[in-house]
């Protein structure tokens, strides 16, 4: 993966900034905006694991739910000559569209 952090289900974007010479990132994927920032990659890494777990700690005192990236549902819209072509890709490979969308789109995440 390119220039990306994850911990705890959570992913963040890694940008060097050459003017204060230092690693920033920002947590991507939920509204809540969470950022940090480090001089080294362990300073990175730690400052992003802390800014995660005082996260959620702040929601569960507050009482409400931390906001995860992702629940699973993906809703698309495509012309009706993707959806069949793809389902006819999906039953040749004898599997679900759902199935085979997924492998799909996992192999492109990881280009």
């Amino acid at each position: 993966m390119k220039d990306v952090m994850t911990y705890k289900g959570y992913t963040a974007r890694i940008e060097f900034d050459p003017r204060d010479d230092i690693f920033t990132g920002k947590i991507i994927g939920i509204a809540d905006s969470i950022t940090f920032h480090g001089e080294t990659v362990q300073e990175l890494r730690a400052d992003f694991q802390a800014a995660i777990d005082h996260y959620t700690a702040d929601c569960a005192a507050a009482g409400r739910r931390p906001l995860k990236a992702a629940s699973g549902k993906l809703m698309l819209r495509v012309s009706p000559e993707v959806h069949a072509r793809a389902l006819a890709t999906a039953k040749t490979a004898g599997k679900s569209l759902n199935q085979w969308a997924e492998e799909i789109l996992d192999k492109a995440a990881h280009v």
